[in-house]
């Protein structure tokens, strides 16, 4: 089992940055690969961005790469979402995620565990 805890959500004015913490709690949290999702109200969640185990590899949808980062501490035990150039079209309320195994990283039916959410707000 793993639980995890999103944090550093909040309101920012476009053009702004956050940066979101997913604490997880359990066991081996360097077995799981890690992603971030957001949904929208009446939107289906969507893909933001994954980390690799290792932190080697990363992933990143079309409408937030080169302004979002995503990163992990495994001695920490937490991945992080540094969002940059933010705008209105990105607020949502951000998932962080893990899996174990498989090469596709962008579906939420193959996570395993999923946090609470935290809401991210642009004003324009």
């Amino acid at each position: 089992q793993v639980q995890l805890v999103e944090s550093g959500g909040g309101l920012v004015q476009a053009g702004g940055s956050l940066r979101l913490s997913c604490a997880a709690s359990g066991r081996s949290f360097n077995n799981y690969a890690m992603g971030w999702f957001r949904q929208a109200p009446g939107k289906e969640r969507e893909f933001v961005a994954a980390v690799s185990s290792s932190g080697g590899i990363t992933y990143y949808s079309g409408s937030v790469n080169r302004r979002f980062t995503i990163s992990r501490d495994n001695a920490k035990n937490t991945v992080y979402l540094q969002m940059n150039s933010l705008n209105p079209e990105d607020t949502a309320v951000y998932y962080c995620a893990a899996k174990v195994g498989g090469a596709d990283y962008r579906g939420t039916s193959i996570y395993d565990y999923w946090g609470q959410g935290t809401q991210v707000t642009v004003s324009s």
